[in-house]
């Protein structure tokens, strides 16, 4: 007997367990930042440099912040106007028995248009809000990292992955309990007739009204994405050109104006924009898979296993440790062994989900059966990534030996093949799992239900799997101060030096993980969108999915069009790059000629490194403009304009190409960067300095962009579209019905980029003349 009746599954049963494990969460948050502030900070001139990393990094964040709230409300008006207009409410497939022949679709009683509104403005806000969180820890965490590693080597990993879970456990509690409260509210508030359909009809409701809160999350998320990397990179790259390739001095070297930016962007970009990314594929995942569900049962089970994820998230947080003589193996296995305890612990609790949602039956284990695959994929896609871009391996060994052949040319030849040869093993585990997910699940809806709990199982430990993300920033920054600072031994830098190279390891798989959880989820909100799209054929008023033919004109245009959008994305993001670099470089130059004895060491002299700060936080808030408004108009433009099956042809185009081109870009740049890292690190190759080195040097410089700017912003481009085009999917019909809205909305999409192009590129671009013909 089952211990809830289909009538006892509640919007209490459905939102209870997800809540208590956000309070968890809230809870593990606190004991990790009083962890935290405990440690000690020390004293001297590394406080100061912490200080200043940690002020340019709010800076930093107001000024995103500030840009964004024009934009926020500007959408939320839009989605209150159009979600309104609708010419009546959405319809539902509600029935106790789908035999009966009188059977019919129950409409719902709300267009939604205010509910959606009131959940994007909290998913844009709980996203924002712990982006900060995260990022604050982390800033105060990075100069206590340094400050530990005096004593040990394991007291510095313990400060250090303390201050990346407050990321990864900020991120799951703020998803979480935004998610099941708003769930609740509108679930028991609005308290539909039982001859309307009654509760489930108000929990439908309720999921619907959810697909805007993961909007206001993909909102956040893009722009903290694309604006930090635009502002680590451009930090980085200039650092690096002048730094160590021009001047010859070493990495975070104190004379070099660009290294305290540098620090900074490893926060905004690292931290808070890898959080905003993995917020909205949590939120998201749950989002999709509740609105593909079939009844309550399936609606309720990826609000528990999320809820029981942090559970078991926070248990395998206690048992990572090492000891001080460890080296880059035992650390790795230290924090394998908390994500791999998490993930049994999952499989445990989803049996008692099963157990309890649906009796332990076959259907509830076949669901069982799809989140261990999804647990497995997200498993191997990082191993897969390690492989790739670790330096114990060898296709990272191989670039490096490129260097010693042929120099910079060479060593950039190499990268991109490996980049492009590492997209084969994780779209198998995706292709993979998707198949399996779907027979596995039982075909048919169940099927397609199955894909989706697959990638809520594979996010179900974040908290923990994104802390040995966001470690890998307060080691870095733990490095770059005890670099700056006069007087510190040999033996601490030599530490962080060691959980550096940890960081770069984990940070490329949390990569891999980011951009399969992305695809999961991204694929699981288009069927969604599908799902929910009133494209009439006949008396069919859900019938987009049998009209998505890969032969029709109209599907095929979309699915071409939309394989475009993520190399124009990525295009974008790395120009601006470039350009935000290129002023770092005449900055950092300009201080080293104008700045007497700065170059040379000489004592006394400082450099400016705010005013290279500024920079960076004023052309990474400019350069995500035309991006963002792409990425946000184009889905509507289309669906309205041309109809909803051009629309579903763009999303599975831009989710395939996406998903392809940021794993070669990721992969790509994670493995420049470790060849030039197994030089300085191993002493191979004449070690620093020589010309292999500098090769790889140029070929680090090449990759920066591409693994921390342009490939992770991809996954929030192609979960953002379909976000989007799932919140207004009420909205859109058949071909050409609504082109006059479309049309409208193209035109304002076209001010507005042209707008920002003058802004950006015109205003505020360079003057491309050569030296010889300026006068």
């Amino acid at each position: 007997m089952a211990v809830f009746t289909d009538a006892e599954i509640t919007p209490l049963v459905v939102a209870g367990v997800p809540f208590l494990g956000g309070i968890t969460a809230l809870m593990m948050v606190g004991v990790l930042m009083m962890r935290v502030n405990k440690a000690p900070s020390g004293e001297g001139a590394q406080i100061a440099i912490a200080n200043q990393i940690s002020e340019g990094a709010v800076a930093f964040l107001k000024t995103e912040y500030k840009y964004l709230l024009p934009f926020v409300a500007a959408v939320a008006a839009f989605i209150v106007g159009i979600l309104e207009s609708q010419d009546a409410p959405p319809m539902y497939s509600i029935a106790p028995d789908l035999t009966d022949p009188n059977w019919a679709p129950v409409a719902s009683l709300k267009k939604g248009g205010w509910q959606t509104m009131l959940c994007f403005l909290a998913g844009a806000a709980l996203s924002a809000g712990a982006g900060w969180a995260g990022m604050s820890v982390a800033t105060k965490t990075n100069v206590k990292t340094m400050e530990a590693a005096r004593s040990g080597l394991n007291q510095a990993l313990q400060i250090a992955f303390a201050g990346g879970a407050v990321m990864g456990f900020s991120v799951v509690a703020f998803g979480i309990l935004g998610l099941t409260v708003l769930f609740y509210i509108f679930a028991v508030a609005q308290s539909s007739p039982d001859a309307s359909g009654g509760q489930e009809l108000d929990m439908r409701d309720a999921i619907r009204y959810l697909s805007g809160f993961g909007f206001g999350a993909s909102s956040i998320a893009l722009f903290a994405r694309v604006a930090g990397g635009i502002y680590t990179k451009a930090a980085d790259v200039g650092a690096d050109l002048v730094g160590k390739v021009e001047a010859n001095i070493p990495e975070d070297d104190p004379r070099n104006p660009a290294t305290v930016a540098d620090n900074v962007g490893d926060n905004v970009g690292d931290v808070a924009g890898m959080g905003a990314d993995l917020f909205e594929s949590f939120c998201g995942s749950i989002i999709a898979c509740a609105a593909l569900s079939n009844n309550l049962r399936e609606m309720a089970l990826p609000f528990w296993i999320s809820g029981f994820g942090i559970l078991a998230a926070t248990i395998g947080f206690w048992t990572v440790s090492t000891k001080d003589d460890a080296s880059q193996t035992d650390l790795l296995h230290a924090l394998h062994r908390g994500v791999y305890t998490a993930s049994v612990l999952v499989i445990v609790f989803a049996i008692a989900c099963v157990e309890i949602l649906f009796d332990g039956s076959k259907q509830g284990y076949r669901y069982f059966g799809c989140i261990i695959l999804g647990l497995v994929a997200g498993i191997l896609i990082g191993e897969a990534t390690e492989f790739c871009t670790s330096y114990a391996y060898g296709p990272t060994k191989s670039i490096t030996h490129a260097g010693s052949a042929g120099g910079a040319a060479t060593v950039i030849i190499q990268g991109l093949g490996i980049g492009m040869i590492s997209v084969l093993p994780p779209t198998i585990i995706i292709v993979s799992t998707v198949i399996a997910c779907f027979n596995v699940g039982g075909s048919g809806n169940e099927g397609v239900y199955g894909i989706a709990i697959a990638a809520v199982g594979m996010l179900s430990t974040l908290g923990v799997t994104l802390a040995t993300d966001a470690y890998g920033p307060v080691a870095d920054n733990a490095g770059g101060i005890a670099e700056m600072s006069p007087d510190v031994p040999d033996e601490v830098r030599e530490r962080t030096d060691k959980l550096d190279a940890l960081g770069n390891t984990t940070a490329a798989t949390g990569k891999g993980f980011a951009i399969g959880s992305a695809v999961l989820t991204a694929l699981s909100l288009m069927n969604a969108f599908v799902k929910d799209v009133p494209y009439t054929v006949g008396t069919n008023d859900r019938a987009l999915g049998s009209a998505l033919t890969l032969t029709d004109p109209y599907v095929l245009s979309g699915v071409i069009f939309g394989a475009m959008l993520p190399f124009l994305f990525a295009a974008l993001t790395m120009l601006s790059v470039r350009k935000a670099a290129g002023a770092i470089i005449v900055e950092v130059q300009r201080q080293f000629r104008d700045i007497p004895g700065l170059l040379e060491g000489k004592e006394g002299v400082v450099c400016d490194h705010m005013a290279c700060v500024t920079m960076c936080t004023k052309a990474s808030v400019d350069e995500m403009l035309i991006p963002g408004i792409l990425a946000v108009m184009t889905p509507i433009s289309v669906g309205l304009l041309v109809g909803a099956k051009c629309l579903g042809g763009l999303l599975a185009g831009s989710i395939s190409s996406g998903f392809m081109l940021a794993v070669m870009m990721s992969n790509a740049g994670g493995a420049w960067d470790n060849s030039k890292k197994y030089i300085e690190n191993e002493k191979v190759y004449g070690g620093k300095k020589s010309d292999t080195h500098k090769a790889c040097v140029v070929g680090d410089t090449v990759g920066d962009p591409f693994k921390d700017t342009s490939g992770p912003a991809l996954n929030i481009l192609i979960k953002l579209m379909t976000i989007f085009s799932l919140t207004m999917a009420p909205v859109f019909r058949s071909d050409w019905k609504t082109y006059w809205y479309g049309l409208i909305v193209l035109a304002v999409e076209i001010i507005f980029v042209g707008a920002a192009y003058h802004y950006v590129w015109v205003v505020n671009g360079e003057e491309c003349v050569p030296p010889e013909e300026k006068k």
